[in-house]
């Protein structure tokens, strides 16, 4: 006799209905029972005893502090396992008359606005402690007090500027190489290319490096290094679908179509992080540290006319049209003016890295892709000097470049 099955087959006579509700009734009794012991763990296990024994864990994370005048705001949002209740808070160690906004108990992962009426000093350090009613006290600190941007037209202006000069304007002057590089000799054509994986290889490395900073800064409860791992991801495989998909489409369209749609990655994902630069230099101004902000401007004009190349390298020698062109810019660039207006009106945290590491993911997705076609003959093809060469030149203008970006 054979050893019976773990699964069988329907007895004769046994309805198709029957056999589908005792299929979803295995499939899903783990998960009911599993329920069951969570209810029961809550209700009459050991957890009562550990509560009365210590106490309370509380957390507040200070996420956003807006300044009108006489009015400082405070977006805080619950991070702890336990509930937290505000009970005074201080402003320059003097203790201030506040409001809170829905309540001055905040549950886990619960949000709220607390208004401090406070005639806080243009230019001014001011320092800021909220007091539980356990007596955890949670900090924070203005360096350079003054009046936040509000979403009007003169912001939303000013930080699309900002954004034009950062991004718009140094990525279409990268793109002004493309008739030299289409002058180019077969070997060099590869050079830029391998050059191309570089700057782009430091652009990714440096996105994934910012993103891992920034997840200090948000809430512990969104395990930020989970949002980082899953943005990074998610643009890994959705742009490596659409890739499959161009490449099915180039084997009917040609060669030339590959390159272009192989550019529009480039684009793209330059884009992306661009993005994330826009997000410093808008909080930057967002919170009145003008000097930094100027700095960061002045060093990622520098340091992003290099994108342009990037961008072209794929093209160089089958060329676009004008119109192509264009787009491929302002797909790179335009996103760092909505990064700055992000930056500068609603910074969050757990928002920039995600942007960070879906930059980051798209980066290496398209690094992928070029090399992969650089390595057609073979993949020993892309250890020739010329490609070394190229590469590691790349990686060091982006380095150079980088000296000019104060952050």
């Amino acid at each position: 006799m054979s050893p019976a099955n773990f699964e069988q087959s329907a007895p004769a006579g046994q309805s198709e209905s029957t056999s589908k509700f005792r299929f979803w009734g295995n499939a899903f009794l783990p998960l009911i029972l599993l329920v069951l012991l969570i209810i029961v763990f809550l209700a009459i296990g050991p957890l009562g005893v550990f509560k009365a024994a210590l106490p309370p864990i509380e957390e507040v994370s200070i996420q956003r502090i807006i300044l009108k005048p006489n009015e400082i705001t405070l977006k805080v949002v619950n991070d702890g396992p336990d509930p937290v209740t505000i009970a005074q808070v201080l402003v320059n160690e003097s203790y201030w008359k506040f409001e809170m906004d829905p309540s001055q108990t905040l549950p886990r992962l619960g949000r709220g606005t607390i208004k401090i009426y406070y005639p806080w000093v243009e230019g001014n350090l001011e320092k800021i402690k909220l007091l539980s009613r356990n007596g955890i006290t949670f900090d924070a600190e203005i360096p350079v007090a003054t009046a936040s941007p509000s979403p009007n037209l003169q912001y939303l202006s000013s930080f699309a500027l900002l954004g034009v000069y950062v991004g718009v304007i140094p990525v279409f002057l990268g793109l002004l190489w493309l008739p030299s590089l289409r002058r180019l000799k077969e070997k060099w054509y590869s050079f830029f290319l391998a050059l191309t994986v570089g700057l782009l290889v430091f652009l990714g490395i440096e996105s994934l490096v910012e993103a891992i900073e920034t997840t200090e800064k948000a809430p512990a409860v969104y395990q930020g290094m989970g949002v980082l791992m899953l943005g990074f991801f998610i643009a890994i495989l959705v742009l490596s679908a659409f890739s499959r998909q161009g490449s099915l489409a180039s084997q009917e369209k040609g060669e030339s179509y590959k390159k272009l749609m192989l550019a529009y990655s480039v684009a793209l994902g330059i884009g992306i992080h661009n993005l994330g630069e826009g997000l410093a230099i808008g909080g930057a101004y967002a919170v009145g540290e003008i000097s930094l902000g100027a700095l960061l401007v002045l060093g990622f004009m520098i340091h992003n006319v290099t994108e342009g190349v990037a961008i072209v390298a794929p093209i160089a020698k089958a060329g676009a049209r004008l119109k192509q062109l264009v787009l491929m810019g302002l797909l790179a660039g335009a996103p760092t003016i909505l990064g700055t207006w992000i930056g500068g009106f609603t910074y969050s945290a757990i928002w920039s890295v995600l942007f960070l590491a879906i930059g980051a993911g798209a980066i290496f997705q398209v690094v992928f892709s070029i090399t992969q076609y650089m390595a057609k003959p073979n993949w020993g093809s892309l250890f020739s000097f010329t490609n070394v060469w190229g590469f590691l030149l790349g990686l060091a203008v982006m380095y150079v470049t980088g000296f000019f970006v104060t952050v």
